[in-house]
């Protein structure tokens, strides 16, 4: 059983440890712009899994996903040497790096919910200058307005005078209104 405060405190250890070394010691052109997201630990503590996401040069440019991946990949093991040095632990975790996207997935969702107001919109504006199809009101009972005879079974309206029912107006005398 692996105690899950120890596991939480050294993946935030290793994401910090990771991070600095992207930042301050690793002189490796490809790592410009990764930042450290996340990092998660197997039950075990044996392997790392460290969540990243890449920055463009300018908020115009496309970031070099691939180059940033390859620049990780070359490093895994100075890396890990790092973490091993500042973690202290038994067995250093290995390494495993994975993009995070759930920047792309918030774009994304942001880009539905545009779409679904465009569309709501288009609909109420379609609706201003709608008029029903039939009458406004078609579930209004026919007949006279004046108000109804009760029949002789049981004192239940006639069908068609214009009086409406409840569902519990069923005519077996279990109400005095019935």
């Amino acid at each position: 059983m692996v105690d899950q405060a120890r596991a939480r405190r050294l993946e935030k250890r290793i994401a910090a440890i990771v991070a600095l070394a992207i930042e301050r010691e690793i002189k490796d052109p490809g790592l410009a712009g990764v930042t450290i997201v996340d990092t998660k630990v197997t039950a075990d503590l044996h392997d790392a899994t460290v969540y990243y996401t890449v920055m463009g040069p300018t908020l115009e440019d496309e970031p070099d996903y691939d180059g940033a991946a390859a620049a990780l990949e070359r490093a895994k093991g100075t890396l890990r040497t790092k973490v091993g040095a500042g973690t202290g632990v038994r067995f250093t975790p290995t390494l495993t790096f994975s993009r995070d996207t759930t920047t792309d997935n918030v774009q994304r969702m942001d880009e539905l919910l545009a779409r679904a107001r465009a569309a709501d919109a288009d609909v109420a504006r379609v609706r201003v200058g709608a008029k029903p199809a039939g009458d406004p009101d078609p579930y209004r009972a026919g007949g006279s307005e004046a108000a109804a005879e009760p029949s002789a079974a049981g004192g239940v309206p006639a069908h068609g005078t214009g009086d409406r029912l409840d569902p519990e107006d069923t005519g077996d005398g279990a109400r005095s209104e019935d």
